[in-house]
């Protein structure tokens, strides 16, 4: 699973290269820190995408309200289908350690990167 390969393959996808961070977003970054984005990239990963069956798959992403939120739906980890699809991970399992840090630092790539672009 290599991240920069993922991130080029999801730039050639017109609905998830629709995804940006904006200003308020951006804002609560500065406020946050890139490592408090992290420990919420965490835990939402853990409360939301991890287990072997979600009830609500497919909904459980709000599209907006958190820099992690929106990431998730421009690297296709909104859900577990998004994620059978594009990362070709199991459904029906339990996330691994190794599974939710390539998650994570997918996620945190492709926000650090936003955050970057805005503040040029």
């Amino acid at each position: 699973m290599n991240i920069e390969c993922t991130l080029n393959k999801l730039s050639k996808s017109k609905f998830r290269s629709s995804f940006k961070l904006k200003k308020k977003d951006i804002e609560y970054i500065d406020k946050k820190g890139l490592d408090e984005i992290r420990n919420h990239t965490i835990k939402f990963i853990d409360e939301r995408i991890s287990k072997s069956y979600i009830p609500n798959d497919g909904k459980q992403t709000p599209m907006r309200g958190h820099p992690t939120f929106i990431a998730q739906h421009a690297t296709a980890t909104c859900c577990r289908g998004c994620i059978l699809k594009w990362h070709n991970i199991p459904k029906d399992k339990e996330l691994t350690k190794e599974e939710k840090d390539y998650i994570v630092s997918l996620i945190m790539t492709w926000i650090e990167r936003e955050y970057n672009d805005f503040k040029r």
